[in-house]
């Protein structure tokens, strides 16, 4: 059998008759967001995600993660988990009656919307949108491939859906991973202390973020923009607006054109 997931974060401490540990392997928070993670290295985790923000929320219970260690559903005396190629080829690959059992194993504490995303360069383009829907869900999973991929029998099983970070090539899926989930908890409720920072931010509207200023007013000669320092709202935000659209012009063509297509967005 295979050992209990670890759990990251902790939940919040009640008057019981019994005293009870802080943090129970595989305990959940009733209603919190989970992400479950499969990997051969529950070790990088929470890694960045226990830090700044996302760390804080981890520790107040306002979002969980748990990691499937998939070495412990490894085959034999040595646990493996990969094999050649079918066909022939370089390199291994992810054995389906090791990933297959892992993904059960995480999937049994699945409830209500809960996708299962595999980190894959031929993935679906992972985006702000993408995010938001993922912060709606009630969790997710993530399986992290090694070696040259997953048989393709558990991803058509599970009804995986593939999602790529970026056009390059990783070691495996445990950045991206971290990556994307970092874009999704600090939309969770309760993640930022102030809501309408998410607001402005780039791709939030499909622009890209127009620049930003603070003190002093002027360093090296350059002084911040005098509109910023008007106190006119209004031409505040027209400026904002104006920068936000030519920069999202001069460096991303792609989205002002998909904007200019869907002026509704």
């Amino acid at each position: 059998m295979a050992d209990a997931p670890r759990s990251h974060g902790r939940k919040a401490i009640r008057p019981a008759l019994k005293p009870r540990a802080l943090m129970d392997a595989g305990e959940e928070l009733a209603g919190v967001w989970q992400a479950r993670i499969v990997t051969l290295f529950p070790d990088a985790f929470p890694g960045v995600l226990g830090l700044s923000l996302t760390g804080k929320a981890l520790q107040e219970g306002k979002w969980q993660l748990h990691t499937h260690d998939l070495r412990e559903f490894g085959i034999g005396r040595h646990r493996n988990v990969d094999d050649t190629p079918a066909g022939g080829g370089a390199g291994m690959v992810l054995r389906a009656d090791v990933v297959g059992p892992a993904l059960q194993a995480a999937q049994a504490h699945a409830r209500g919307r809960w996708p299962v995303l595999y980190m894959s360069p031929r993935g679906k383009p992972f985006d702000q949108a993408m995010a938001r829907d993922l912060a709606r869900c009630d969790g997710v999973t993530m399986l992290c491939g090694r070696f040259e991929g997953v048989d393709e029998r558990v991803l058509e099983h599970f009804g995986v859906t593939e999602v790529s970070l970026g056009d390059f090539v990783m070691t495996g899926g445990e950045l991206a991973a971290q990556a994307m989930l970092d874009a999704t908890v600090r939309l969770l409720p309760g993640v930022l202390g102030n809501a309408e920072s998410t607001v402005e931010e780039s791709h939030s509207s499909g622009l890209l973020e127009h620049p930003q200023y603070t003190r002093p007013a002027t360093w090296e000669d350059r002084d911040i923009p005098p509109v910023l320092m008007s106190g006119n709202h209004g031409e505040i935000e027209k400026w904002r607006r104006n920068q936000s659209e030519s920069l999202t012009k001069a460096r991303r063509p792609d989205l002002w054109s998909k904007r200019r297509n869907n002026p509704e967005d």
